[in-house]
């Protein structure tokens, strides 16, 4: 019986697959969306009306920065996830708790 050669197609495949989803879980978005979540809620005066829970916030980035370290990705994903919520938390807070900004007068 004759040898039908084998593709090298389906293996190729499945290692650019397994190459794909290793790069998919890093959490780069959600870091960005945490850091940026915090640096906004900075900006509308969380460490006034809101610092312990701006606190949190920057707590849970820290422990995303971490996890990325040690190459954990769901966990940093996942506390990256908590410091957005956190901080987006604290920046309605202290919005609400602010005076009302007037525009200038011209």
């Amino acid at each position: 019986m004759p040898r039908v050669p084998s593709s090298p197609l389906p293996l190729l495949v499945i290692l650019l697959s397994g190459s794909l989803a290793a790069c998919a879980g890093w959490p780069v978005q959600q870091m960005y969306d945490a850091r940026q979540a915090v640096e906004a809620a900075q900006k509308a005066g969380a460490e006034q009306y809101a610092p312990d829970v701006l606190a949190e916030a920057q707590a849970h980035l820290k422990n995303a920065k971490t996890s990325m370290d040690q190459g954990d990705w769901r966990t940093a994903r996942d506390e990256a996830d908590l410091s957005r919520q956190k901080a987006m938390e604290a920046r309605r807070a202290a919005e609400a708790a602010s005076p009302p900004k007037t525009p200038p007068r011209s």
